[in-house]
């Protein structure tokens, strides 16, 4: 089972991923900017697969570059907490 199957395993791997990258040094701009990109990815490459994931292609679908930034950045922040990683 891919973990883009079950949204509270995807929140928990995006956590983790998004501590590592701020235990690394990672600038807060950055992240931003990689979850845009893995966002712009993932409505264009992988069909969603659940409810969650259905929501947030088609809210991504029509929204603006910056609505898009938006999303993103409201998916770092719903995830910061999420990975089995401390800070």
């Amino acid at each position: 089972m891919s973990v883009l199957e079950n949204w509270e395993e995807w929140k928990s791997f995006l956590g983790n991923r998004l501590n590592h990258a701020e235990n690394e040094g990672m600038d807060q701009s950055v992240v931003s900017d990689m979850a845009y990109q893995i966002g712009g990815y993932l409505a264009k490459q992988v069909d969603p697969k659940n409810e969650q994931e259905r929501v947030l292609a088609d809210l991504w679908s029509v929204a603006s570059e910056d609505e898009k930034h938006a999303i993103a950045n409201m998916m770092v922040k719903l995830v910061e907490n999420n990975g089995t990683q401390s800070k």
